[in-house]
């Protein structure tokens, strides 16, 4: 039972990097929206082992989040 868990886990995270080489031949757009899906539900699996499993409410995580997201802002801009 265990080894068929870890299988299936394997073969959804095998999909899911698979994922953007497949939408890039639809367009970038496509890529963009599984882009930020997929980093929202990395956001709210690492909430839910923090809120969940450890039964602490500590949001130092969604700070460094928030940090990376407006690196990359900046880093993007054509102003910099």
């Amino acid at each position: 039972m265990k080894n068929n868990k870890q299988l299936t886990t394997v073969i959804a995270a095998l999909g899911l990097l698979i994922l953007p080489l497949l939408l890039q031949n639809f367009g970038s757009a496509w890529v963009r929206i599984a882009d930020q899906s997929l980093l929202y539900v990395m956001l709210a699996i690492g909430l839910n082992i923090v809120v969940g499993y450890a039964a602490l409410l500590d949001l130092g995580f969604v700070a460094f989040f928030a940090l990376g997201a407006y690196m990359y802002g900046l880093l993007a801009s054509p102003h910099l």
